[in-house]
């Protein structure tokens, strides 16, 4: 069955393949979703469309009933929460979820495309930083919307997405540090290619800077953020003469590992050496000690997406960017140099 389209008014299909160098027999195949057209002609094809203003009127298939939520990896806790916002959201639009594992940090795997395609969803919500000038072609020809939650990079100017304010999360856990006296504070952050990394690094610097500390490089590592990384990491910085007394880890996981690297050498927590996490993910408050985190809203994050999906028709929609806040949550990780832990008192900015 072919798509109708909605032809530009001084621009045929003809035209169109012409200026493409292919057929007009082509150009259908392209319209129609089919496979047999070599994936440089597609692009080509479909940025000419674009162009010309060609949209689908009524696609064929129909549309499936579906939300997608793409990851490139399933098996951490805040990609839970993630799920939990979306499912939230999509429940109350009477519409399901498919979960999609598929590439990288960066960007799903290139064969992704046609799958989604295939599947025809309501809409996309895609956790990573970027996306290729093709896909967003293919999911916009198709008038597939598409936002991206955005814990990991910085989007393209012209896709929506939905973050949380990385600098200010990694400000507030470095003065929680140095507030209690802690001069010899170490962070342990993400990837350097990750925008949400820097940011926490930069609210860290930002946070010695003003306490007056010095910014010693020995003290900054970069790794994964999971549970191996922390405690590789946090071994490390533990096993010299000159240790810090307290941590800043990039993510809960990456703390829980630095807690696990604190009790192998003997150190408490936080009587020897203070420890804040980030994301405060629910195990994070059976952590032993509970863990001092930064509030990352995953899944107000994810849920916020996805009613993005459900209004494409808003004008601002396009370039749209939501930035949600981080807060502090105190509990038993955290305390003076040397000192007992202080009594939680709740949430700060």
């Amino acid at each position: 069955m072919h798509e109708e389209v909605e032809v530009g008014a001084r621009v045929t299909l003809a035209e169109v393949a012409k200026e493409a160098g292919v057929s007009p027999p082509t150009v259908s195949k392209v319209l129609n979703g089919r496979s047999d057209v070599s994936r440089s002609t597609r692009a080509r094809v479909e940025r000419l469309l674009e162009v010309h203003g060609y949209r689908r009127r009524s696609p064929s298939p129909p549309r499936s009933p579906l939300v997608e939520l793409v990851f490139h990896e399933l098996d951490s806790v805040w990609a839970m929460e993630l799920v939990r916002g979306v499912e939230d959201v999509a429940k109350a639009h009477r519409t399901e979820v498919v979960l999609t594992r598929s590439g990288t940090r960066h960007a799903p795997a290139p064969d992704w495309i046609e799958g989604v395609l295939g599947r025809r969803p309501l809409g996309v919500v895609l956790v990573f930083s970027s996306l290729p000038a093709e896909v967003k072609q293919r999911l916009r020809s198709w008038n597939i919307p598409f936002v991206i939650v955005d814990p990991a990079g910085d989007p393209d100017p012209d896709v929506p997405s939905v973050g949380s304010a990385n600098w200010a999360g990694g400000l507030a856990a470095t003065r929680h540090l140095t507030d209690h006296g802690h001069e010899r504070v170490a962070i342990i952050t993400g990837f350097e290619d990750m925008l949400c990394s820097l940011a926490r690094l930069d609210g860290y610097r930002s946070a010695m800077t003003m306490a007056g500390l010095p910014l010693d490089p020995a003290l900054v590592r970069h790794g994964e953020y999971d549970v191996q990384s922390g405690y590789a990491h946090g071994t490390d910085l533990l096993a010299g003469p000159d240790r810090p007394t307290a941590i800043f880890a990039g993510s809960d996981l990456q703390a829980l590992g630095v807690l696990e690297a604190a009790r192998v050498r003997g150190l408490r927590v936080p009587q020897d050496l203070s420890v804040v996490g980030y994301d405060d993910v629910p195990l994070a408050q059976w952590s032993s000690p509970p863990l001092t985190t930064v509030h990352q809203p995953l899944r107000h994050m994810a849920g916020e997406a996805t009613r993005m999906l459900f209004t494409p028709d808003d004008p601002g929609r396009a370039g749209r960017r939501i930035e949600l806040a981080t807060h502090l949550v105190v509990r038993q990780s955290t305390a003076p140099p040397g000192g007992a832990p202080r009594a939680p008192v709740g949430t700060g900015a």
